[in-house]
């Protein structure tokens, strides 16, 4: 039996939607994922650290408490993205990743003045599986 929508939006835009059931719980469980990958390798972090920024009041979703890379400490931001919204389905027709490229830009766009003294890494998923290019380079970090 074929799928039936009660309104004239497509299964996509369905499956998309801002509000979608799980959309919290898949950035929760990814931005655990990330945490628990810097603690399994001795590197201690802070979820949702507050105070970085004194005008706004953004913050990111984690942030190393020793220092990465170049003396700074990295600080990163997850985002879910879904290839088939509207706004990404265009890119995604045209080259896998390509929601995740935009979102991990946008983040970039969002933290650009995060100050010196941190890096920033986006971490941008997509529903369907791709990620964003930076954050399947391994980055290491190197003595002080």
């Amino acid at each position: 039996m074929p799928l039936r929508f009660t309104s004239r939006r497509s299964w996509a835009s369905q499956f998309c939607l801002e509000k979608a059931p799980g959309r919290t719980a898949r950035h929760h469980a990814l931005n655990d994922l990330v945490a628990q990958s810097f603690a399994s390798a001795g590197t201690p972090v802070t979820k949702e650290p507050s105070g970085l920024f004194h005008t706004d009041g953004k913050r990111p979703d984690g942030l190393t408490l020793v220092p990465w890379q170049s003396g700074r400490s990295l600080c990163w931001d997850v985002t879910v993205t879904c290839p088939l919204a509207e706004s990404y389905v265009n890119g995604s027709a045209r080259e896998a990743g390509a929601a995740a490229q935009l979102a991990a830009s946008r983040k970039e766009e969002k933290y650009a003045n995060i100050g010196s003294q941190y890096l920033f890494a986006p971490i941008a998923v997509e529903t369907l599986g791709p990620l964003n290019t930076s954050a399947c380079q391994q980055q290491q970090p190197t003595t002080i």
